[in-house]
């Protein structure tokens, strides 16, 4: 291995794990400086609630149902893509085509369940 592909490695390594960390610390080291803010100017308990953590959101409630519904559509289009490109031999690029009009179908069908 020579030292030019070991500094590469090494890179890619630190910039696929560092740079998500480094986006997560700096996240959290801003709300906490946000809240202290807030507490050191005393304002009311009114702007503290907003800033919490335990708040709910309401768009939250189907979150589950959306996330199978994402991943029951991918699936489908992920196995329909795979066996008409065994038995008709398509290309590649019909696979990603079947993927992303399953994707556009479920988001189809969470707009109608959702107005339910």
């Amino acid at each position: 291995m020579d030292i030019s592909e070991l500094i590469i490695s090494l890179g890619g390594l630190i910039f696929v794990f560092g740079l998500p960390a480094l986006i997560i610390f700096w996240s959290i080291s801003t709300k906490h400086r946000e809240r202290m803010r807030l507490i050191e100017r005393g304002f009311p308990e009114e702007i503290k609630q907003f800033f919490r953590e335990e708040k709910l959101s309401k768009d939250n409630t189907y979150r589950g149902l959306k996330l199978g519904l994402i991943f029951l559509f991918l699936g489908a289009g992920i196995i329909i893509a795979n066996l008409l490109y065994e038995i008709f031999e398509l290309e590649d690029g019909y696979t990603i085509g079947f993927v992303i009009l399953f994707l556009g179908l479920c988001l189809f069908d969470l707009l109608f369940d959702y107005k339910k």
